[in-house]
């Protein structure tokens, strides 16, 4: 009894010089992809805040005042970039000139990798999650970012961020497999806007959109009769609605054209975290980039094939 009574009382003795897990990095993210990368690579290390939620459309997102509480109180703060938060960029400049750690993940990918419709010409398009293996060139801003905001976390970071990695490359090879179900001639995409062109170029797809890159303009009635009469002449089997985007053209080009809407796709945010879709045998969460593509890839092969 002796003994176990002076155990305790060294235990409470060497308590306060004991080692305490040291507190997570505050991480801020500004869309539900970039949100899940920092999360895969920052692990246990890192507290990730996400502003914008499932179906939020970041080129029409205004952040609320809380949301510059956020930003000021991060460690880091990710956000995707080439222009993609359109009202929110000015922000993030006035933010990093004051000495915060600011990263624009698309910055890791190459010019000439980076895509350029000529009907917007000047700005690229900042869609590039579509392919998974672009998307991946920006494992290495967020392993550098989190690592200079915690030097003694650098190597897991690093560790992890190879693992990420490898995850979007296996989902490309998983892709392509499925995709190759679908005949060449069947490949179009029809949707609402232009969000799906790295998509296209990765697996692919003729891309057909009723909007432009962004959406903050509607589609207009040229813009709907000018689908409608495509779709018809290519004798399209299914068009597609996206999560965070009106609808409403989508569904006024299908009833013109006579076109089944095979499903809903996943464009500029991911889903839920936690809603769990099965498909094929397998299981995954739409609130997961890989998971979000996965649903894309099954839901466009299904309708097309």
């Amino acid at each position: 009894m002796k003994r176990i009574l002076f155990l305790a009382i060294g235990l409470m003795a060497v308590a306060p010089f004991l080692p305490v897990h040291a507190a997570k990095l505050n991480v801020v993210a500004t869309t539900t992809m970039v949100t899940d990368l920092v999360k895969e690579v920052g692990g246990d290390r890192v507290k990730v805040v996400g502003l914008m939620g499932p179906g939020v459309d970041p080129h029409l997102y205004k952040p609320a005042s809380g949301d510059v509480v956020k930003l000021q109180r991060a460690k880091v703060i990710f956000y995707s970039g080439l222009m993609l938060e359109g009202r929110m960029t000015d922000l993030f400049f006035r933010m990093s000139r004051t000495g915060k750690l600011v990263y624009a993940v698309t910055e890791s990918i190459p010019e000439k990798d980076r895509l350029e419709p000529p009907e917007f010409s000047g700005h690229w398009d900042p869609h590039v999650w579509g392919d998974p293996i672009l998307w991946s060139r920006c494992v290495i801003t967020v392993v550098d970012g989190l690592s200079k905001a915690d030097p003694a976390g650098a190597a897991e970071y690093a560790k992890r961020g190879k693992l990420v990695v490898a995850s979007y490359e296996a989902m490309r090879t998983w892709a392509l497999e499925r995709v190759s179900q679908v005949p060449k001639t069947q490949r179009i995409l029809v949707t609402s806007h232009d969000a799906f062109n790295y998509f296209g170029k990765a697996f692919g797809f003729q891309v057909v959109a009723v909007q432009g890159l962004s959406t903050v303009s509607e589609a207009g009635l040229a813009d709907i009769a000018k689908t409608v009469d495509f779709i018809k002449q290519k004798k399209i089997k299914a068009i597609f609605v996206e999560s965070s985007v009106n609808p409403a053209a989508i569904e006024r080009v299908s009833k013109d054209a006579g076109v089944k809407i095979g499903g809903e796709l996943f464009s500029d945010a991911c889903g839920k975290v936690g809603d769990i879709h099965e498909a094929h045998g397998e299981k995954y969460d739409v609130g997961t980039f890989v998971g979000m593509l996965k649903h894309n890839i099954n839901t466009v092969v299904d309708a097309l094939k």
